[in-house]
């Protein structure tokens, strides 16, 4: 079955979160599955190309605002053909997301996916991740119903973070070439704006979700952000759990820690950690616990019931390495922890993968107390590495972890979080059971295989409704 997704980045090209992962490895376990799989991504100015790629198709038109002209490139990767929209008036920026004409940008995205979908290669379903991709759908439901080229072509809609939606002014309707019309609280308006994801899940096909947990939350008010009535009414939302890349993320051949090791021997894992307290300053001393936090900083990944246990916190015997960037009140935390208690806490502000994967193999525990998690891949790393998981019980953060390979807390608080380090400590205590632990969750398989059947299963049930 030919596949093409769309999406606004991809791993090794770009990257700032786990989006990029997902698309740089699902794509991969599907072709090796034997489907043929392209990928479509902006060209932005940051993209790093281990192959360089070749322009494919010059001068495609995009009549959107005042009209572009865009071209696109391509390479291969893994069996996967990445398709580029090079348009530097629109992505040869800095920064991938935060600019003005985010609307603009993206709808050309969209646009220009569906010539590569006309020109260079012709999908029976379409892919689309998250809001800036969301409007394939619609454009070709509005622009192009009878162009026979799209005719019987089914359109997936996955969310990665509802949290984010791509909201703009109603005034972007005209410049993105939509009828006024579609401005109705059953398809793009949302409170006065035009909600791109809500596009997305109107006219898409069907629509899922990266975790069975989050399916069931992002449809209540709780975690809907306004939007789970109107999932409710297009659902059912499938949840399909992100797999993980252990090509890259296995410490028996991890070439950025400093010593291997697997499930039968963990030998390794203290020089990993005996190395990383060296890196970062810490003290010497194996015996003192060290919990690692990778993260971006921001409140929906908890670090607000950090911020609120933190003096109880650092009275336990623990260390933390942490690592990310973000709100600047959490970046401030941190390095104000990191400041009163330099032989506890340290803190890197930035992204460092190398160290990240450090830190992953040096650690003890990993905690990610977040407020919500659609599926949550530092958790999974965290297991393959032997280092014992403590977060919330939410979204794919509870799919995933059970009381065999690690610590999870349900009420949303900074006592259920301390509660859930204490036991994680205590349990610590006692080495034999601390590594029984260790070895369950380096044992756990949650590559992109099985994902990437229920993937193909689902692209499977969209075409057999074709017919």
């Amino acid at each position: 079955m030919n596949i093409l997704m769309v999406a606004s980045e991809a791993t090794p090209f770009a990257k700032t979160g786990g989006l990029a992962d997902v698309i740089g490895s699902l794509p991969a376990a599907l072709a090796a599955r034997g489907e043929r799989v392209a990928v479509v991504i902006p060209g932005y100015r940051q993209n790093v190309y281990p192959n360089p790629p070749r322009e494919a198709y010059r001068s495609l038109w995009i009549p959107l605002g005042p009209g572009y002209v865009v071209s696109i490139f391509q390479t291969t990767e893994r069996g996967v053909d990445f398709y580029f929209v090079h348009c530097p008036a629109l992505f040869d920026r800095d920064g991938i997301y935060g600019h003005v004409d985010d609307f603009m940008r993206f709808a050309v995205l969209s646009k220009a996916a569906l010539g590569v979908a006309r020109y260079l290669f012709r999908p029976e379903v379409i892919h689309c991740h998250d809001w800036q991709s969301a409007l394939v759908p619609v454009y070709m439901a509005e622009h192009l119903r009878l162009d026979p080229t799209y005719s019987g072509v089914k359109v997936l809609f996955t969310i990665h973070n509802l949290g984010y939606q791509g909201m703009f002014g109603r005034e972007t309707l005209a410049p993105i070439g939509l009828d006024p019309r579609l401005f109705n609280p059953e398809q793009l308006e949302f409170f006065g704006k035009v909600n791109y994801l809500k596009g997305g899940i109107a006219w898409s096909d069907a629509v899922s979700t990266v975790s069975k947990g989050y399916a069931r939350e992002i449809q209540t008010r709780a975690f809907g952000f306004g939007l789970d009535d109107f999932l409710h009414k297009h659902g059912p939302v499938a949840g399909i759990l992100n797999g993980v890349d252990y090509s890259e993320w296995n410490p028996e051949h991890d070439p950025n820690i400093a010593a291997h090791y697997s499930a039968d021997d963990l030998a390794g894992k203290r020089e990993c950690k005996r190395t990383l307290l060296a890196e970062l300053g810490l003290p010497a001393g194996l015996d003192r616990p060290l919990a690692g936090i990778v993260s971006r900083f921001a409140a929906q990944k908890g670090f607000d019931l950090i911020s609120e246990i933190a003096s109880r916190l650092l009275e336990e015997d623990l260390s933390l390495a942490v690592i990310g960037s973000g709100d600047a009140e959490y970046e401030s935390m941190f390095r104000s922890l990191a400041e009163s208690y330099p032989d506890k806490v340290a803190v890197r502000i930035g992204y460092d993968d190398a160290l990240a994967h450090r830190i992953e193999a040096g650690s003890d525990m990993f905690l990610m107390p977040s407020q919500y998690e659609p599926c949550g891949l530092n958790q999974i790393y965290s297991l393959r590495y032997g280092t014992v998981p403590v977060v919330r019980a939410t979204g794919g953060l509870d799919d995933t972890i059970d009381e065999e390979t690690g610590f999870k807390f349900r009420e949303y608080s900074g006592s259920a979080l301390l509660d859930a380090i204490r036991s994680a400590l205590a349990a610590y205590q006692d080495r034999a059971a601390w590594v029984g632990m260790m070895r369950s969750g380096m044992r756990k398989d949650f590559s992109w295989g099985a994902s990437a059947a229920e993937y193909a299963a689902l692209y499977r049930r969209l075409r057999a409704e074709s017919f």
